[in-house]
């Protein structure tokens, strides 16, 4: 019997017990570097949004309109701003943020230029509110007498407030 008992091992085996487990620690360092790398990505991607607004563009209202997918000035889309004189009843044309002229047949040679550079071309206009349909209408004729068959419209979701 005396060999049974000692059959199992020899003898006790020393237990290993792991030290009781700490609360891990938060640490903050590594969470801010992530929240300062993100910081630059969104503001590096927002600035050339921002760059093409102008303020003197007071966007018309559409609740029904859709997003299109954005482009930057240059990447095969150029940037109009149609911007009205309510006083003089007159019109002003800006190309990719730069003052170009007032009437919309002068737009014809840098339609033709782009288009030729980038086949899916797209015009996009950003006309103020006020502007008359028949100053707009000449725009838009102007593109399409160049060759140009994609005209996305810049309008806001709600009214803004200022």
């Amino acid at each position: 019997m005396s060999g049974s008992a000692h059959g199992r091992g020899g003898g006790k085996k020393a237990e290993t017990r792991l030290p009781p487990e700490e609360d891990p620690e938060f640490q903050i360092a590594p969470m801010i570097d992530i929240l300062l790398v993100l910081l630059v990505f969104f503001m590096s991607i927002s600035s050339t949004e921002v760059l093409q607004t102008n303020e003197n563009v007071r966007l018309p209202v559409a609740k029904d309109s859709k997003e299109k997918k954005k482009l930057a000035a240059g990447e095969g889309q150029l940037l109009i701003n149609v911007l009205w004189n309510s006083n003089t009843n007159s019109g002003a044309i800006e190309i990719d943020g730069q003052p170009a002229f007032e009437r919309a047949d002068q737009l014809g040679p840098i339609l033709v230029t782009k288009l030729a550079a980038t086949p899916e071309f797209r015009v996009l206009v950003r006309a103020d509110k006020e502007v008359r349909y028949e100053y707009l209408r000449t725009i838009l004729s102007a593109a399409g007498a160049n060759g140009v068959s994609n005209v996305t419209f810049s309008v806001v979701d709600k009214e803004e407030s200022k």
